[in-house]
This record gives C-alpha cells, sequence and structure tokens, in this order.
C-alpha cells in the first residue's frame, strides 16, 4: 500500500542498484520523497541528506524493488510516498499509483482521473516532473495512439520497464 504525503526535509539517501541502471533514494521523516535514475531529465542533482540505507523508507523502497524485479508481487510492501510538489502534481501521481501493473493509460485518462478532462499537457507536464520512478509508474502512460512517448529516465528505461511488466508494445 502506498500512500501521498506532504512537504518535509531530506534525512536520508541511499543508492540502490537495479538491472536498469543506479537509482538515488532520498527519504523525509514522513516518507520516500524521490527515487531517480543517474542523469534522468528532472534529477535534483546533490542532495542535502546523510547516506542511509538502513533507514526505513529507503529500506522499504529496496525491498519493493527487490520484489519488482523478481516478478513478486509487491502489494504487501508498505512504503509511504512524500513526493514534493503542487497539489496538481500531487493529484496526477496519486492517479498514476491506481495503474495496475501490466497496464496502461494515456495523459487524457490520468487528466480526467484528477477532475480536468481538459488538461491533458498539463498532466503530462506533471508526468514529467514525477520524483518517484517505477514506484509511482509514469512509465506506464503512453501516447493516445498507443505510443511510447517521454520518460524522464529515457525511452529505452520505459520500453524495457513495460517489457518487464508484460505490455505487449506495437
Amino acid at each position: 500500500m502506498t500512500t501521498v504525503l506532504n512537504r518535509a526535509a531530506y534525512v536520508a539517501q541511499a543508492d540502490i542498484d537495479t538491472p536498469l541502471g543506479p537509482l538515488t533514494a532520498v527519504a523525509t521523516a514522513r516518507g520516500l520523497a524521490g527515487l531517480w535514475f543517474d542523469a534522468q531529465k528532472h534529477h535534483p542533482g546533490a542532495l542535502e541528506a546523510p547516506i542511509d540505507a538502513g533507514n526505513r523508507h529507503i529500506a522499504a523502497t529496496r525491498a519493493w524493488l527487490e520484489a519488482y524485479w523478481a516478478r513478486r508481487d509487491t502489494s504487501g510492501i508498505d512504503i509511504l510516498l512524500d513526493p514534493q510538489g503542487t497539489p496538481f502534481q500531487r493529484k496526477v501521481w496519486q492517479a498514476l499509483l491506481r495503474i495496475r501493473p501490466g497496464r496502461t493509460s494515456t495523459y487524457g485518462e490520468i487528466a480526467a482521473r484528477t477532475g480536468r478532462p481538459e488538461a491533458a499537457r498539463a498532466a503530462g507536464a506533471a508526468i514529467g516532473r514525477n520524483p518517484i520512478s517505477i514506484i509511482v509508474p509514469c512509465h506506464r502512460v503512453i501516447g493516445r495512439d498507443g505510443s511510447l512517448t517521454g520518460y524522464a529516465g529515457g525511452l529505452d528505461r520505459k520500453h524495457r520497464l513495460l517489457q518487464h511488466e508484460g505490455v505487449l508494445l506495437v
């Protein structure tokens, strides 16, 4: 179960190795605030937080990612999420959490889930700023025509994540 919380200061960070390259995880006292691939768009750069791989939010993130890559059920791994963003961005990110593995959605569908069906471009911008890769599954959002469109971590990673989840791409 994941829950999106609000802003607080960073208390820990750690690197997590994945089949798609290292991720940097950062946590607040309230939850996971960021999970970025190296050199991904909108990466915040150097973080002011001590390295602490044992932090409970980072440890839960590592356990979730290990289960994800092993294709085990992640639903029993509780991660509190504390992404930093505007109220609209947080609504979009919450909508992303409802896209199940192996499924996709479109920018328009995500906009509609926020109560603003006319705001597909704004939803796209918020999706692009998602600070929590993979767990908040922005990689599951595709173009209306089924095409792979933008992914801050790179389209190759998006393609590989969707393949890992069993999504058939055209």
